[in-house]
């Protein structure tokens, strides 16, 4: 048996449900980011990320809504269209949006597809516990891959009364736990764990055969997920607490307009190498058809 890493370049394959379902039992973490374009999906392969997640985060960090709860289906596979065309790789997951499998079992499977057959997903992700069991069971059924979410979920946070973490009391702990297993045999190839607390998650991730990815839920997930923007200081408005900085694109995009701004105005740019040249001859036989 072979003894390279899941994720060696030179043996680098299309990620599968099942890449999950075999990192997990050899302890190698899995990584997921956001992406909705293709530019982005494009970079998020070659750096070699295990799986893009086209989140229902774009309705905050691209669309500036409030939350989650106006983005549709509509929006959701125009941009996954976009990922698709940039990720060879890459796991491909959509995310169902508010109301697209709450209302009605058939509409949710019939929305699922369209994730698989319009938008090149190989999966979907939904979020809830056993209010979703039926409707998971009934995804799966028609062969579409599911990953679950649990913890806080956006699209309820009217329900919640804002973003707050989940699972923090024993009850609510219990809960979750139970949400996790139902998931788990409905079906479900892998769950998100947001905003939960680190030793529910660890606890979690130890009794589910299938892996957890943490967002907001400590180091003992099977794998962590984060939305891009944020990772990369380009949204602005507010930073989770679990988020980790790794570049400030958003100050290295406002430097790049002022300095803009000020060239033109000074008319440093456009400079003689950023034009294109007419020779003397055919100008002035263009000159001179102009008398």
């Amino acid at each position: 048996m072979s003894t390279l890493p899941l994720d060696s370049p030179s043996t680098r394959q299309k990620i599968t449900t099942r890449s999950y379902r075999l990192k997990k039992q050899r302890g190698v973490p899995i990584t997921m980011l956001t992406a909705y374009d293709h530019p982005t999906a494009l970079a998020l392969d070659q750096a070699g990320i295990d799986s893009i997640l086209v989140g229902d985060s774009l309705g905050m960090v691209v669309l500036g809504y409030e939350n989650t709860l106006p983005v549709t289906m509509e929006d959701m596979l125009h941009h996954c269209r976009a990922v698709a065309r940039g990720a060879q790789y890459a796991l491909l997951i959509g995310d169902m949006p508010f109301m697209s499998y709450q209302a009605d079992v058939p509409d949710a499977v019939r929305n699922a597809g369209r994730f698989l057959q319009e938008a090149g997903m190989d999966a979907v992700k939904l979020e809830g516990g056993r209010e979703r069991v039926e409707a998971i069971r009934a995804i799966v059924g028609a062969g579409i891959p599911v990953m679950g979410h649990l913890g806080l979920t956006p699209q309820s946070v009217n329900q919640f009364g804002g973003f707050r973490a989940q699972g923090r009391t024993a009850a609510a702990a219990r809960g979750l736990l139970e949400d996790a297993l139902l998931l788990e045999e409905a079906g479900c190839f892998s769950i998100v764990l947001e905003s939960v607390p680190e030793r529910l998650a660890e606890l979690v991730s130890q009794r589910l055969e299938i892996p957890t990815i943490g967002i907001g839920a400590g180091a003992g997930c099977d794998g962590q997920v984060l939305v891009t923007h944020d990772m990369l200081g380009l949204f602005d408005r507010f930073t989770p607490r679990f988020v980790k900085h790794y570049a400030n694109l958003h100050e290295e995009m406002e430097r790049a307009f002022s300095a803009y701004k000020a060239d033109v105005k000074s008319r440093a740019f456009p400079a003689e190498e950023h034009t294109f040249s007419i020779s003397d001859e055919e100008w002035q036989a263009f000159l001179a058809k102009l008398d």
